[in-house]
């Protein structure tokens, strides 16, 4: 699902799927994503889920 997404996006980019994110953004959009995959979101509800909790975090 998503975490398999995001280390693969990971490793593609040269970043190793274990080591910390970059910045605080990352952090909270890789949170987020993965609370969004977790309650099985999509479509818009998906978006306004993402976009509160990106501000929220």
């Amino acid at each position: 699902g998503d975490a398999y997404k995001t280390a693969q996006s990971s490793c593609l980019s040269g970043h190793a799927a274990d080591s910390k994110p970059a910045n605080a953004q990352q952090e909270r959009m890789r949170k987020c994503n993965a609370d969004a995959g977790a309650k099985k979101l999509a479509g818009d509800a998906r978006k306004t889920f993402m976009s509160s909790c990106l501000k929220a975090s």
